[in-house]
């Protein structure tokens, strides 16, 4: 189910940012999806090896400037064999990769389980009057 989640969001922002930047075209959100599904694929099997490279390379201190180098270039590599996408250069892609991370960030913060089976905002309010006894 979380997979489908994240397939459904990628292509939603990956449709979304294509309608507002003028250097990247999709010609429909059936295709955005195809993208977002090529693209989980190539993050499978090829992403991985390159992550792991540039981690090496990096000492694991750019984690996250390299996943999103790393699906930039996968992003221009789907490019290069779907008619039905266009990004001209590479900034674009480097965009996406960054509205693709963030809006996954976002959607597994939200189906992440709370803590203790309460809900976020029970474990908040239970967490807020512990703090105000201990500072007082």
């Amino acid at each position: 189910m979380n997979l489908i989640l994240h397939l459904l969001l990628d292509a939603a922002v990956i449709f979304g940012l294509a309608y507002v930047m003028p250097q990247v075209e999709v010609k429909s959100f059936g295709k955005a999806l195809l993208v977002a599904v090529i693209l989980a694929l190539l993050n499978v099997t090829i992403g991985w090896i390159l992550r792991g490279i540039g981690n090496l390379v990096t000492f694991f201190l750019l984690s996250f400037v390299i996943r999103l180098l790393v699906t930039a270039v996968l992003l221009k590599l789907v490019d290069s064999f779907m008619s039905s996408l266009t990004i001209r250069g590479f900034w674009p892609a480097v965009v996406i990769a960054l509205g693709v991370a963030v809006a996954g960030a976002v959607l597994d913060q939200v189906l992440a389980p709370a803590p203790a089976g309460n809900g976020r905002m029970e474990t908040v309010l239970q967490w807020m009057p512990q703090t105000a006894v201990l500072k007082g």
